[in-house]
């Protein structure tokens, strides 16, 4: 298996990794619904994740994300992190690119790319991040926030207040995104999907996207997916125990 992975690496010019979940689990991270846990155990995702929550109960809201953003910043990157952003370099010095993908909200392919040196531009969030927070009233984000929040919600500097830069449950995922996904996904030859269910669209899509434009594609999952058997490979396995020697590295 990893022969035939050294070989399509060696062939590819561009290469796409997509994280879901299961990478973060080994850092720690609950899963959304994880996270309505202890004092949070009494909702649902609708009264904390939505528009709606939000116009009917901010403070709450915001006192549930500062809780995910706290606990998130407590954990650190696992070398399955830490192998794609050493990958990513590699890549860049081979003639190469590596664009990460990712449906987590927590920021560790960035906190990992950052410490690597990796090029951070590559990393696409497409459903946000925790780290990050928008101004209700211009869309502007930032990333300096004070911890713990003094109140909730937050104030922002432009006269509104500062919300989780997240995708809600009946919003749409960023258009500039899906946009960068869409053209990464047109010409992509290798596609590599970590930790992902597969359960949510359009991300779940996109392992056929790459498939049309011809691109070889591996899986691996602690358990089976939803499309395991349309991966060329499929490997089962924690992320940081069978990245580091499967991807290379400088």
């Amino acid at each position: 298996m990893s022969d035939q992975l050294k070989t399509w690496i060696e062939q590819a010019k561009n290469i796409i990794v997509l994280t879901g979940a299961g990478i973060s689990a080994e850092s720690g991270i609950p899963t959304f619904r994880d996270a309505l846990e202890g004092l949070w155990s009494n909702y649902s995702p609708e009264e904390l994740a939505t528009p709606e929550a939000w116009q009917r109960q901010p403070e709450l809201v915001s006192k549930w994300y500062e809780d995910r953003r706290e606990k998130v910043l407590a954990c650190e990157p696992n070398p399955g992190h830490e192998a794609i952003a050493n990958f990513q370099i590699w890549a860049e010095h081979a003639g190469k690119r590596v664009t990460v993908l990712t449906q987590n909200v927590d920021g560790l392919h960035f906190r990992a790319a950052e410490k690597a040196g990796a090029n951070t531009a590559d990393i696409i969030e497409v459903h946000g991040s925790l780290l990050r927070w928008r101004c209700t009233k211009t869309q502007k984000e930032t990333l300096d926030l004070p911890s713990p929040f003094p109140q909730h919600p937050l104030p922002s500097a432009d006269g509104g207040f500062l919300r989780p830069a997240v995708v809600w449950f009946g919003e749409f995922l960023p258009e500039a995104a899906l946009k960068r996904a869409a053209e990464e996904l047109s010409h992509v030859d290798l596609f590599i999907s970590i930790g992902t269910s597969g359960n949510v669209y359009p991300v779940a899509g996109w392992l056929f996207d790459a498939k049309r434009a011809g691109a070889k594609t591996m899986e691996v999952n602690r358990d089976p997916s939803q499309f395991s058997s349309e991966f060329d490979i499929s490997l089962r396995g924690k992320a940081g125990e069978l990245l580091p020697s499967l991807l290379p590295h400088n």
